[in-house]
């Protein structure tokens, strides 16, 4: 029991850690001290260094011999290449979900846009977070929809790895609406349970989303 709340949290400071960085918390060439992290999430060196060395197996942060762990920053090459791959995946995903989604599933995927569809159209401050928000909901529930454990696992990485860039795209107003257009063209294709529109509207949404960023193919 006492190893089953070890790993637990060793999972939690990974996670904590990974977080900051991809969120921008901490940026490219930041050290990395265990204490200092160790202070601030209440937990010994330990963790923190197990977790350090697991974020550089990731390729997040640089461990340097005899000076220390520093953050790795995404390039953008890093973020083109998670969009090609990734506009690939979430194709199949559309795909599979066309075939497992619930009633249940469609209902939460319709509401999520008609909340979209209200936000964008405030002036508020907080509708670009909003609006970015929901956007990242619609895709975790097609992940969750495509029945499959291990395409929602990379996807919510992918995801995740992009965050900062994926926010940059959603917040443009034009690309907002957009996108908002391409998330009702696939939902309605997966309703009509057409597989191949699915994943091929999923494909280029994710493409578009890629050349809204100015990423060179």
């Amino acid at each position: 029991m006492v190893e089953y709340q070890d790993q637990s949290l060793r999972g939690k400071v990974f996670q904590r850690i990974r977080e900051d960085i991809l969120s921008g918390v901490y940026q490219d060439g930041d050290e990395l001290r265990e204490i200092t992290l160790g202070e601030k999430l209440g937990v010994s060196r330990t963790p923190v260094r197990e977790a350090l060395r697991q974020l550089e197996l990731e390729g997040l942060v640089t461990i340097v011999p005899n000076k220390g762990a520093y953050v790795t920053a995404i390039t953008q090459k890093d973020v083109k290449d998670i969009y090609m791959v990734r506009s690939l995946l979430e194709g199949l995903c559309a795909r599979w979900a066309t075939r497992n989604i619930t009633e249940e599933q469609i209902e939460e995927l319709e509401e999520i846009l008609l909340l979209s569809e209200f936000h964008l159209k405030r002036r508020n401050e907080g509708r670009v977070k909003q609006v970015s928000e929901l956007d990242g909901k619609f895709h975790k529930v097609l992940y969750e929809a495509s029945d499959s454990r291990i395409l929602e696992h990379v996807l919510k990485d992918f995801h995740k790895y992009v965050k900062m860039a994926r926010q940059l795209s959603v917040g443009t107003p034009d690309r907002a609406e957009h996108s908002i257009a391409e998330h009702r063209g696939i939902l309605n294709a997966i309703k009509n349970k057409d597989e191949d529109l699915a994943e091929r509207l999923a494909n280029e949404h994710i493409m578009k989303v890629m050349r809204n960023l100015h990423i060179e193919k």
